[in-house]
């Protein structure tokens, strides 16, 4: 197999990949259909698209995952049989995942020829090591092979990614949302690495929903909508307000979050610590904030640095272990999901799938989880379950929910729909403070601005938020103070006016408190 280095010498406009005619369907929905595209060597073509548009089963497809009902898959002009992942590594295909599939367990090296070569045999484990070590150096892929994956941090964790797929000899790399939990130095680098790669004959598939990111790195974009290609752009030849008009088939309006006016504090955390492996991450090293009513306050962080842990103290799911939660003007005797819904804590929970919701309950079900003790749901020991339903008809109706209607189960929409039911849940009845947890993560434009518009009308209504994401983009768009977390702990609030992206990456990183 000819390797990436070799692919140097190779011609840029040298085809190394081809879908011609791709359909596919799922029952009666058809997530592709008579969808063509190639890449050539030394070339980063981002794949657009709303979710639910197609773009992971059309990667499913080139993978292996999936065999496509009609159309055909070429790598170095070698059709590829269908539904056969393995025949895709061996013909160069490498994918990175937006939630990685490294074992934790295993060091970098182990990892990275984990199925490979038969490295066991005498000798096989220093020239595995040279390899890696070669690669790493000509890609700017620094990372220690000795190092166990549970050590590193999510930038080193996604270049040993990228490095496995190098060491199989690919031709063509996906990305998959590689920007989604990286500070903007770890975006740099990867970049960095990418435009390295790409000059040594590696072609890219970027799929993403930074729009500003895709236009600094791709050569070509393509858009998908509902699973066909309406369009094809050289990126210096469009722009972000085109691209967003092909993925949604309208003009969008970003959100303009107006100055705030905060009003008193509704929650307070003095010095709070929270019981070691109460969540995954680090636990609250004694934070301390207030949320004020009118006001959003972003927590800028890592995975793994304490959010879980404040996200948890909000939600009642834990509670401190030192310092002092005061709601209102009162401290919590008991705290407990059920006191701090009652408290009007309305929330978003980080994971949609697995916290947010019951993937097997219906929409009507999922829409009152958090109420069906109350009226007008509860009568007596049983659910008005004619109330309920009412219920989810008009917050389906009102928030655009697309769904085969209010009986259907949850896990059918896309995570777009599934995240605006989840939002109207959470500001039913207007609560007084609502926990926004990666509220947009994986999302399209289009549910993202409607989501990002409604947090800023709650929080003009009066609310008092506490967002938290791994997105610095989407926390400079809409906090009014930021504090950044590491370590599970707080810096001291910034306003988002004299917050500086690189300060707050570096604090991100664990860069010193005081950073941003």
């Amino acid at each position: 197999m000819t390797s990436p280095e070799t692919g140097a010498q190779a011609s840029a406009d040298a085809e190394v990949l081809r879908l011609d005619g791709i359909t596919k369907r799922f029952g009666e929905v058809t997530a592709n259909e008579d969808v063509s595209l190639t890449l050539r060597a030394g070339e980063i073509v981002a794949l657009l698209g709303e979710n639910g548009a197609g773009k992971t089963t059309l990667m499913n497809i080139l993978f292996g995952h999936y065999a496509a009902d009609a159309g055909e898959v070429r790598v170095m002009g070698r059709r590829l049989p269908p539904g056969q992942p393995r025949a895709a590594i061996e013909a160069g295909v490498g994918m990175v995942h937006q939630h990685f599939t490294l074992a934790d367990a295993l060091t970098v090296q182990e990892n990275v020829t984990l199925g490979t070569r038969p490295w066991w045999r005498p000798g096989g484990r220093a020239a595995a090591r040279a390899r890696i070590e070669d690669l790493a150096r000509d890609y700017g892929l620094q990372v220690d092979p000795d190092a166990a994956i549970a050590d590193l941090t999510v930038g080193q964790r996604q270049r040993v990614e990228i490095l496995k797929a190098l060491y199989g000899d690919a031709r063509v790399l996906i990305l998959d949302e590689p920007t989604a939990v990286l500070t903007p130095q770890e975006a740099r680098a990867l970049f960095d690495t990418l435009r390295r790669a790409t000059a040594r004959g590696l072609a890219v598939i970027l799929i993403s929903h930074k729009l500003h990111e895709v236009m600094a790195t791709a050569d070509r974009i393509v858009v998908l909508r509902h699973g066909r290609v309406v369009g094809e752009r050289a990126t210096a030849a469009t722009d972000p307000a085109d691209l967003a008009r092909l993925m949604v088939g309208a003009d969008i309006a970003e959100p303009k979050a107006m100055p705030a006016e905060p009003g008193e504090v509704l929650l307070r955390l003095d010095a709070v610590s929270t019981p070691p492996g109460a969540t995954q991450g680090a636990a609250l090293d004694r934070a301390s904030l207030d949320l004020r009513a009118g006001q959003i306050k972003g927590i800028a962080g890592v995975s793994g640095n304490g959010q879980s842990a404040l996200a948890g103290l909000l939600e009642g799911l834990i509670r401190p272990a030192s310092g002092t939660l005061t709601l209102g003007n009162a401290a919590p005797a008991d705290w407990s999901p059920r006191i701090a819904v009652a408290a009007g804590i309305g929330r978003i929970p980080e994971d949609r799938h697995h916290t947010g919701t019951i993937a097997d309950f219906t929409l009507t079900e999922n829409a009152i989880l958090e109420t069906y003790r109350d009226a007008p749901f509860a009568r007596g020991p049983l659910i008005d379950w004619s109330a309920a339903r009412a219920h989810a008809e008009d917050l389906i109706e009102a928030n655009d929910v697309r769904c085969p209607g209010p009986d259907a189960a949850i896990r059918l929409l896309s995570g777009g729909n599934m995240q605006k039911l989840i939002l109207a849940r959470a500001l039913h009845g207007a609560p007084r403070i609502i926990l926004a947890n990666q509220p947009v993560r994986g999302l399209d434009i289009g549910a993202v601005t409607y989501l990002q518009s409604r947090l800023l009308a709650a929080r003009d209504a009066g609310a008092a938020i506490l967002l938290i994401s791994e997105d610095l983009d989407e926390i400079l768009a809409l906090s009014d103070v930021i504090h950044t977390i590491h370590a599970g702990r707080l810096s001291p609030p910034v306003p988002r006016e004299r917050a500086e992206v690189e300060a707050l990456g570096l604090a991100m990183a664990g860069g010193g408190a005081d950073a941003a």
